[in-house]
């Protein structure tokens, strides 16, 4: 894992405070200190930083921002597992894949408006809100069955929030999972 992966997302800092930069300033330390715990099985992911951001609409969108160390462990094990499910994805899914943008998305979508006179319109909304965790764990175990995999994303499932006032809020089946840096 290198720390560059998580830097070229230039998130903020988890509910520790600890921004890239001072990561950075004991790195060998702190990624030696994340690998024995990920190694060892004892890692327990730290409550989610909520972050609102204003919509358009008025509305909020919620955000989860991990800690550094989380969002660095989140991405050791996405890429462990992602190799042996981004052959299952339709070519036409681009949200969270490697090679693939927001930009290529519309580009796509621009031409089949050129090519067809109908538009199918897909709303997805509160999607990671409502996931059955029972239901994604056992899309997970279909494509990987490292003891490890398993136990780090189930603790990620669960992991509490800390609310904008400070609160920490137990995660419910549905309130959104993965980091958003």
């Amino acid at each position: 894992m290198r720390t560059k992966d998580v830097k070229a997302n230039r998130g903020g800092a988890g509910v520790d405070g600890q921004s890239i930069e001072e990561f950075d300033k004991e790195m060998k330390n702190n990624l030696y200190k994340l690998w024995n715990r990920l190694s060892s099985g004892s890692y327990m992911p730290p409550p989610v930083k909520r972050v609102e951001i204003p919509k358009a609409d008025g509305g909020i969108r919620p955000l989860g921002v991990p800690t550094i160390a989380d969002w660095i462990a989140q991405m050791v094990v996405k890429q462990a597992l992602e190799p042996k499910v981004e052959p299952y994805f339709h070519p036409d899914s681009y949200g969270y894949r490697p090679g693939k943008s927001a930009h290529q998305a519309i580009g796509q979508a621009r031409k089949r408006c050129w090519r067809n006179n109908w538009v199918v319109e897909l709303d997805i909304k509160g999607f990671f809100d409502a996931i059955d965790h029972e239901l994604l764990m056992l899309a997970v175990r279909r494509h990987t069955q490292e003891p490890w995999v398993l136990l780090y994303i189930e603790r990620w499932l669960k992991a509490s929030v800390q609310m904008p006032d400070g609160t920490l809020q137990k995660r419910d089946r549905g309130t959104p999972q993965w980091g958003s840096h």
